[in-house]
C-alpha cells in the first residue's frame, strides 16, 4: 500500500512492537479514558442536527429521478430508516465515549450488512459484505450500530422487548469472547480464520436438516452470474443485452437528457481500463476473455438508492457465458464529517482497501476507477456471487439472537484483522459490563431513530422530503 493509503496510522493501532502483556495492559488502561459502563448512557448531542437536513443534503448529489425511491424504502419501518442513516448515528457518536483504540471499522455495521458469499474455492463464506463507509476508526461505532439494529429489527418483526434485547447483547457477548479467541491466536492463524456456512451450523445449533438454513444456502448457492442475467438480461436478434425495467434498471440505450448513452457509455467503458490496472495480472487475462456488451443504470439497496451505480454485462465463449460486474459510485464516507477525510485519493479506493483489509476473503474482481470528469469515483466487483443475505422478516427470536451471535463473532474477526486484538479484548475484559452496557445503548439509540423514523414518515407524507426530484425517468419512449 502506498504511502497516501491508511495503513501507516493504524500500524500503530495493531500493537507492533509489544508484548502480549504490554497490549493487554495498553487495553486496560483504556478503561480509564472510557469506562466500560460509560458506553450505556446515551442522549442526543447539544445542537444535534435534524436528520431530515442530514438526509435532503444526501439527495443534492444523487440521481434525481431516484430519489423518492429511496425515500419510499426508507419510509417502510423503522428498521429500512436506520439502514440508510449511517451519516445521522455518525454525528450522534461522534461526542460519545471512546476507548481510543481505533481499527479499520465497517462504518455501518447493521446486520443487513452481512451476509455469505463464495470464496476463492467456491465455498460458502459468511462475513460483513458491505464496506461504502468504511474507515480507520473507534471499533465500538460498528458494535454499537450493529446492536441498534437487533433491537430496531426484533421491534419490527414484533418480538417482544426481552427478546430484542437478548439479541443485542448476544451479538456483543459473542464479539467478547471472539475477541478473546482472536487476541490468543497467532498473527497468521488469525489472518486465515474463516466462517463457513457449515461453521454456522456448530455456532448456533443449527439441527442438521433445518429446512429453513438449508433453503436459504441452496438459494445462495442459486446466486451465480448465469442466473442473475437469466433475470436482468435478454437475448435479442441473438445479441445479448440487459432487459429495461425502469425506473429499477434503466439500459443506457433507453436513456435521454444528461443521461444520454453517448456520453455516460463511454464515460464508463474509459473507467473499465482504469478499473482493469487495479487488478493482478491474471485477474486482468481472465476479463480479457470478456467484452461489454451492454450497461445499464440499476437501484441498489436502501441508502445507497440514487447514487449512480450501474451494472455491465460481459460476455465470454458465447450468451451462456456471462459476467456481471456492478460499477458502484464511492463517495466520501458518511463517517468522515466526525472522523476527518481519508487518505487516498480515491474513494473507491478507500472502499476497496478497507473490505479487502476486514474480510477473510474478498471478491476476486474487486477494483476501482474514476469515472468521467474526475469528480466521481467508483469501485467494480462481481454483482452475483452466490450472495444471500439473512431474511429478517421470517426471523423468530430465537434465530434473531442466532444470527446476532454470528454477526458479534464476524464483526470481531474483521476488527481484529486489522486492529489489535489483544488490547481490545484488555479492554473488554470477562465480565459483562460492557455487554449490558451497549444493550442499554442500543434500546436507547433505537428509540431515537424510531423518533426520527416518525418525523421522516410524517415529512414524506406531506411531500417535505420529495425534494425536486421528478417520478419519471428520462428513457425513450
Amino acid at each position: 500500500m502506498s504511502a497516501d493509503g491508511e495503513l501507516g496510522p493504524l500500524i500503530a493501532e495493531t500493537g507492533a512492537g509489544l508484548t502480549p502483556e504490554e497490549r493487554k495492559e495498553r487495553g486496560r488502561a483504556a478503561r480509564k479514558r472510557a469506562p466500560r459502563s460509560s458506553h450505556a448512557d446515551w442522549e442526543p448531542p447539544p445542537g444535534r442536527r435534524d436528520p431530515l437536513d442530514v438526509l435532503i443534503s444526501q439527495d443534492g448529489d444523487r440521481v434525481d429521478f431516484l430519489v423518492p425511491i429511496r425515500h419510499r424504502r426508507m419510509g417502510a419501518s423503522p428498521f429500512t430508516f436506520y439502514r440508510g442513516t449511517a451519516a445521522i448515528m455518525a454525528g450522534d457518536l461522534g461526542v460519545s465515549p471512546s476507548s481510543g483504540l481505533w481499527t479499520q471499522i465497517c462504518g455501518d455495521a447493521h446486520l443487513s450488512n452481512f451476509g455469505v458469499f463464495a470464496s476463492p474455492e467456491r465455498e460458502l463464506v459468511f462475513d460483513v459484505n458491505d464496506f461504502d463507509e468504511t474507515l480507520v476508526g473507534p471499533w465500538e461505532w460498528d458494535i454499537k450500530r450493529l446492536a441498534a439494529s437487533l433491537v430496531l429489527a426484533g421491534r419490527d418483526i414484533g418480538l417482544p422487548p426481552e427478546r430484542a434485547r437478548a439479541a443485542a447483547r448476544a451479538s456483543v457477548a459473542s464479539y467478547q469472547r471472539a475477541m478473546r479467541a482472536f487476541g490468543s491466536m497467532s498473527t497468521l492463524e488469525l489472518w486465515y480464520d474463516r466462517f463457513t456456512a457449515d461453521d454456522i451450523r456448530g455456532y448456533v445449533g443449527v439441527a442438521a436438516h433445518d429446512k429453513h438454513f438449508d433453503r436459504g444456502v441452496r438459494r445462495a448457492r442459486r446466486r451465480t452470474s448465469l442466473r442473475s442475467f437469466e433475470k436482468l438480461g435478454e437475448v435479442v436478434d441473438g445479441r445479448p443485452r440487459l432487459r429495461s425495467d425502469p425506473p429499477l434498471l434503466i439500459p443506457f440505450r433507453d436513456l435521454v437528457g444528461d443521461y444520454a448513452p453517448g456520453d455516460w457509455e463511454e464515460r464508463v467503458r474509459n473507467a473499465y481500463e482504469q478499473y482493469l490496472a487495479t487488478l493482478s495480472d491474471e485477474r486482468q487475462a481472465l476479463l480479457s476473455r470478456f467484452e461489454m456488451v451492454d450497461i445499464a443504470l440499476k437501484v441498489v439497496g436502501v441508502g445507497s438508492v440514487g447514487t449512480r451505480c450501474f451494472v455491465a454485462l460481459m460476455i465470454g465463449r458465447n450468451p451462456d457465458d456471462p459476467l456481471l460486474l456492478q460499477v458502484k459510485e464511492a463517495g466520501p464516507s458518511a463517517l468522515s464529517d466526525a472522523l476527518g477525510p481519508t487518505r487516498y485519493d480515491n474513494q473507491g479506493r478507500r472502499v476497496v482497501e478497507g473490505q479487502r483489509l476486514m474480510q477473510a476473503f474478498g471478491d476476486a474482481l474487486l477494483g476501482w476507477s474514476r469515472v468521467g470528469d474526475g469528480r466521481r469515483d467508483f469501485y467494480w466487483r462481481q454483482l452475483k456471487d452466490m450472495k444471500g443475505s439473512a431474511d429478517v422478516e421470517a426471523m423468530d427470536g430465537d434465530r434473531l439472537v442466532g444470527y446476532a451471535r454470528i454477526c458479534g463473532r464476524t464483526l470481531a474477526r474483521a476488527h481484529a484483522r486489522a486492529g489489535d486484538s489483544v488490547a481490545i479484548a484488555g479492554y473488554l475484559g470477562k465480565s459483562d459490563t460492557f455487554a449490558r452496557a451497549i444493550t442499554r445503548f442500543a434500546e436507547l439509540y433505537a428509540d431515537r431513530a424510531e423518533a426520527d423514523y416518525r418525523r421522516f414518515a410524517e415529512a414524506l407524507d406531506a411531500g417535505d422530503v420529495e425534494s425536486r426530484a421528478p417520478v419519471e425517468a428520462p428513457v425513450q419512449e
